[in-house]
């Protein structure tokens, strides 16, 4: 049964307006909208790295007056030239003014058929000389490593969704280990430690299950060179035993230490 645009006004009338509200934008976390599931309105219907606009009926179930009330323009939201006939869609935003936390727990993606097929290297490149950190997946472009895995029907072993935003984001702010922190200092090569060295990542990292995103993998610990229960040190491999060539040489900081960005750690 078709319904005229007419009716829809009216229905929409109807409805009282909350004049305090602003229709021309858009919060993932107004009230309504936190409490709702992230499939509720976005639905993958491809491994597109930029999500699509939900559909009008993810917003006139709600908003039914909103949407046949000219005054409120929620349709600028989405769409361009609204007074057109057929309002064209607005790119898709490649950054939000809101805080969308990135969760990712490293050690469940170590085991089972959640691990990747190359390990630590299928999301962290290790083409790079130094700082593999540097790799760490970021904003929209993330989607494209992440989709390799988590497709839009894909589910976990144990049946459970995959697929939705709420698997990975959470609405709370994210903040990336700085290039300023002292892990960046170090003229480390990842490229001179891989393959031919017989070494893998977990031969120097540790992961820990349930940690929080800062500490969930171990990093090496450089200070002073020495071998501690805490952590693995360069000393764990530059024994004169286990490293390559035999030979300590400690005493030249600059074996190990150069570039432009080093510098010694207070």
């Amino acid at each position: 049964m078709k319904i005229s645009w007419a009716l829809l006004l009216l229905l929409g009338a109807a409805s009282a307006q909350s004049p305090q509200l602003d229709y021309s934008k858009f919060l993932h976390s107004s009230q309504k909208h936190s409490s709702l599931a992230c499939n509720s309105c976005h639905e993958r219907i491809d491994n597109s790295a930029t999500p699509r606009f939900p559909g009008h009926k993810a917003c006139t179930d709600c908003h039914r007056s909103q949407f046949t009330t000219p005054q409120v323009p929620m349709c600028t939201i989405c769409h361009t030239n609204i007074s057109s006939n057929n309002p064209p869609l607005k790119n898709f935003p490649a950054s939000f003014n809101e805080p969308f936390n990135v969760k990712f727990d490293h050690a469940q993606h170590m085991t089972g058929s959640a691990r990747p097929q190359r390990g630590c290297a299928g999301c962290h490149s290790p083409s790079l000389n130094r700082g593999v950190g540097l790799s760490i997946l970021a904003n929209l472009t993330a989607h494209n490593s992440c989709y390799t895995c988590h497709t839009p029907t894909s589910k976990s072993s144990s049946g459970r969704e995959i697929a939705s935003c709420g698997v990975c984001h959470d609405q709370k702010s994210y903040r990336p280990t700085s290039t300023n922190a002292r892990s960046y200092h170090y003229a480390f090569s990842h490229a001179d430690h891989g393959t031919r060295e017989r070494l893998t990542c977990t031969d120097c990292h540790r992961t820990t299950a349930g940690a929080a995103q800062t500490r969930q993998v171990s990093s090496p610990a450089a200070a002073e060179h020495f071998v501690t229960t805490r952590n693995t040190t360069c000393l764990t491999c530059h024994n004169g035993k286990r490293s390559f060539g035999g030979d300590l040489a400690f005493k030249d900081c600059k074996r190990c230490h150069s570039g432009p960005t080093f510098r010694m750690p207070q």
